[in-house]
C-alpha cells in the first residue's frame, strides 16, 4: 500500500511523526505537509505565490502552502506511483461537529478524495495531547478494514480519538456530526502601541451533542468515525426549489 500522509499542524508536528511510525507497518508512506501550522486553513489554496517543496533530513517533504496545497502537490507531482490512500493527521485537537468546516486536517483528506483517492482524517481529542499512539493504532486498524470495505467515491472518513491509553478506549462508534452553539464574539485588545487588535473567541458549547453524535462518542470514551460526503448539494431541496424558481424570469 502506498500512502500519502499530510496534516495541518505542520511537518514538524508530533502527531504526524507518530502516525508515520505506525503507518509504515502497512506499506510505503510519503509525508508531504505544510512547513508551518495551518490550523483553520480549511480548503484554501495558494494561488498568488509559487509553491516550493523541500525535503528534510528525515525524508519528510515540507511545502510553503496549505494542507490542500500539500496534498494536491503530493499527488500531482511528488508521488510515483500514485498513493492508494491519503491520510491527514494526527491533528492536535478535535475536529468534531461544525469544526470540520474550518479544519485543515479534514480539508487535506477532502483534497485527496477530490483527486480520486480514498482519504481519512484523524484527530486527537483532549487538553493534554499525550496519547497520539492510541489515535495512530486506531487509524491503522481502520485503514486495514477499508481494504475489505472500500469507501464510496464521494466520501471521506473523519476520525476523532479521545486522548487516553489504548487499553482504556471503550471501542469505536460510527457517528454523525454534532453541532455547537455560536462561538464567542471576537475579543478586542490593544497591541504595545495601543493599536486595536482582534482575536477569535473560544468555541461555542455543544448544542447538539446527544447520543449518536461524534461529541457524545468521544466524551464517553469511544473513538468516533464519521463518514463525510464531499458533495455539498442539498439534495432534499432540489425538487422544492424547482417549483418556485421555474418562472423566475418570466
Amino acid at each position: 500500500m502506498n500512502i500519502l500522509l499530510s496534516n495541518d499542524d505542520g511537518v514538524h508536528a508530533l502527531g504526524i511523526k507518530i502516525l508515520h511510525q505506525e503507518l509504515v507497518k502497512l506499506g510505503k508512506v510519503v509525508v508531504v505537509a505544510p512547513d508551518r501550522n495551518c490550523s483553520g486553513a480549511s480548503n484554501s489554496l495558494t494561488l498568488l505565490n509559487p509553491l516550493r517543496a523541500h525535503t528534510l533530513e528525515n525524508g519528510y517533504i515540507c511545502v510553503n502552502g496549505t494542507p490542500t496545497d500539500a496534498v494536491h502537490l503530493g499527488i500531482s507531482q511528488l508521488m510515483q506511483p500514485l498513493p492508494d490512500l491519503v491520510v491527514a493527521g494526527i491533528n492536535n485537537g478535535a475536529n468534531l461537529g461544525d469544526d470540520t468546516l474550518y479544519s485543515g486536517t479534514v480539508a487535506a483528506a477532502t483534497e485527496g478524495r477530490h483527486m480520486g483517492m480514498p482519504a481519512v482524517a484523524v484527530s486527537l481529542v483532549g487538553k493534554h495531547q499525550q496519547h497520539y499512539q492510541t489515535a495512530a493504532v486506531v487509524t491503522a486498524k481502520i485503514i486495514l478494514r477499508l481494504k475489505e470495505h472500500p469507501l464510496p467515491a464521494d466520501q471521506i472518513l473523519n476520525i476523532n480519538v479521545p486522548d487516553m491509553p489504548l487499553s482504556q478506549l471503550k471501542g469505536v462508534k460510527v457517528t454523525r456530526l454534532g453541532h455547537r452553539h455560536k462561538a464567542e464574539t471576537m475579543k478586542k485588545m490593544q497591541d504595545p502601541w495601543q493599536r486595536d487588535i482582534y482575536w477569535y473567541g473560544s468555541l461555542g458549547q455543544e448544542l447538539d451533542g446527544g447520543e449518536g453524535t461524534d461529541f457524545h462518542a468521544v466524551a464517553n470514551g469511544y473513538a468516533s468515525i464519521t463518514p463525510l460526503t464531499v458533495d455539498m448539494t442539498a439534495h432534499k431541496s432540489l425538487s422544492t426549489m424547482s417549483l418556485w424558481i421555474e418562472d423566475l424570469l418570466l
